[in-house]
C-alpha cells in the first residue's frame, strides 16, 4: 500500500500539520488499517521531498493524538485511533465544560463559544 500524501503550498498550514491531517484523516477512515506499518521518518521525508525533522513533528503529533504509537526499532503503526480520539475528545470537552461552568457561563453562552470555535476549526479560511 502507497501512501497517496498531498500538499498544498498555498493552504496557509505548515506540511507537518498537512501531513498529520491526512494520516489522522486516513486512519479514522480505515483506508489505514489498525497494526499497518508507516515509513521510517527519513525514508517518507525523502520520498515527500520534506525535511525528516517535519515528518518527525507529524509523527510526534500523531502519537500524541493515539492515532500511531512507535514500537521501538520495529517502527511506527497505525494504533486504534478511533477509541483514543475519542477519549481524547470527550476529556477534552469535559475540561471545557467544567472551565465554563466554573467562570458562571451559562449553558447556552458556553455551547455558542464551542460550536463558534468548531466552525473556525472546521470551515475552510
Amino acid at each position: 500500500m502507497t501512501l497517496k500524501i498531498a500538499f498544498d503550498p498555498d493552504a496557509g498550514t505548515a506540511p507537518y500539520e498537512q501531513l498529520r491531517t491526512q494520516i489522522s484523516e486516513l486512519a479514522r477512515s480505515g483506508a489505514l488499517p489498525v497494526g499497518f506499518r508507516l515509513p521510517t521518518v527519513r525514508g517518507f521525508a525523502q520520498e515527500l521531498g520534506l525535511a525528516a525533522n517535519t515528518v518527525a513533528k507529524a509523527y510526534r503529533a500523531l502519537e500524541a493524538d493515539g492515532v500511531i504509537e512507535t514500537r521501538g526499532r520495529n517502527g511506527t503503526f497505525v494504533a486504534a485511533a478511533g477509541d483514543a480520539a475519542e477519549r481524547h475528545a470527550a476529556a477534552a470537552a469535559q475540561e471545557y465544560a467544567e472551565q465554563a461552568r466554573r467562570l458562571g457561563l451559562s449553558r447556552a453562552d458556553a455551547l455558542s463559544l464551542a460550536e463558534d470555535a468548531l466552525r473556525a476549526a472546521y470551515e475552510p479560511r
